[in-house]
């Protein structure tokens, strides 16, 4: 069973354990599509996410790369995964505690 889009839409993709555990079917369906942060007091505390893509991650985390011997599709993969892991532009108010700071 896969979600409408008006239960897609009003689902966030963060949510207090709670909510989580109370609603636990519509935000387990939605996990298959995207990946459903867990706030314990606020905080994220867990990340609930599909299969292939926790088993991508896991390849990925034990995967290294020779730059040297990189191939052209290795280097678009990683520029592109580079490219999709930009901070949010609220980040942006963090710059000034970079200020003055050399390496």
């Amino acid at each position: 069973m896969t979600l409408t889009e008006h239960e897609d839409a009003a689902l966030p993709t963060r949510v207090a354990a709670k909510e989580f555990a109370r609603k636990i079917g519509p935000y387990q369906r939605l996990a298959l599509t995207r990946p459903i942060t867990i706030t314990t007091h606020g905080h994220p505390s867990l990340v609930v996410l599909n299969v292939a893509e926790y088993e991508r991650l896991k390849r990925r985390d034990r995967e290294v790369l020779d730059l040297k011997t990189l191939t052209d599709e290795q280097a678009s993969e990683l520029l592109q995964a580079l490219e999709a892991s930009r901070p949010a532009v609220a980040s942006d108010e963090h710059d000034h505690e970079l200020d003055g700071w050399t390496p």
